[in-house]
């Protein structure tokens, strides 16, 4: 199996394996299908890794980071849970399961799985959004819109479209159903690794705000701003997005909000 199939089915199962987990804790509290979630999940895809890959390091959210990691060719970035409030609340769909590969200073393969809408998006190969048509849609957190957002949608004259996880907006992105995706407070690998591989391989803009490239595998796993967005956009956004840095010039990150 290689190292596409191999995430893809990681993340499909991770998924499956959740979404038993949210109906067999259907009646506990919030709290605890939330660290059941992302204890299950990160024992499944630990394990699995260590039998289809055991030379491969592993950075996940929910392990300990071991810096063996960073001497490694091979690394594994995974979140098991990617929107833990989204999972905790029974009949929301936007959460998701990353898996990522990098390897030789790239992502070379990533899968989101989005189990709630039975769906996952894998290298190698993302079937493009169809042509946008409207004003852009700028996804943002259902709690709360960070200013970098805002900017944008000013910028771009667009929407905005309220969504949960990080992967969600990417996929949301990757799909169609919004236009681009862009975050400035505080982020980690784990959050954005699966979606940026798959949002290249469905033809999409992938940096940071300032529109220097996204490097995983650091010693730091802070990643603290993203862009996603169709690549006709992509201009106009890191116009945006630079302008409204330099405008908010605080030195500190927005309340993290992914």
């Amino acid at each position: 199996m290689d190292d596409h199939a191999l995430a893809a089915r990681l993340a499909t199962e991770a998924g499956q394996l959740l979404l038993q987990v949210r109906q067999e804790f259907a009646d506990a509290a919030a709290s605890e299908r939330k660290s059941m979630g992302d204890k299950r999940s990160h024992d499944f895809l630990m394990q699995a890794l260590a039998i289809q890959r055991p030379a491969d390091a592993v950075l996940s959210e929910e392990g300990v980071d071991d810096p063996v990691r960073l001497r490694s060719a091979r690394v594994w970035i995974i979140d098991p849970l990617d929107g833990t409030r989204e999972f905790s609340e029974l009949g929301r769909e936007d959460w998701a399961v990353h898996v990522a590969l990098w390897q030789t200073d790239e992502l070379v393969a990533g899968a989101v799985a989005l189990p709630a809408q039975g769906i996952t998006l894998a290298t190698p190969y993302v079937q493009p959004p169809p042509a946008a048509s409207g004003r852009p849609r700028i996804v943002v957190s259902r709690t709360r819109a960070p200013a970098i957002a805002l900017a944008v949608r000013d910028a771009l004259h667009g929407t905005l479209v309220e969504m949960g996880s990080a992967g969600a907006k990417v996929a949301a992105v990757v799909q169609g159903s919004a236009d681009v995706y862009v975050h400035a407070g505080g982020q980690y690998e784990w959050d954005s690794a699966a979606p940026v591989a798959v949002a290249r391989s469905a033809g999409m803009h992938a940096s940071r705000i300032d529109g220097s490239p996204l490097v995983y595998n650091r010693a730091d796993p802070r990643l603290p701003d993203l862009v996603v967005c169709r690549p006709e956009l992509a201009e106009a956004v890191l116009t945006a997005t630079g302008v409204a840095d330099r405008r908010l010039n605080t030195g500190d990150t927005e309340k993290r909000i992914v």
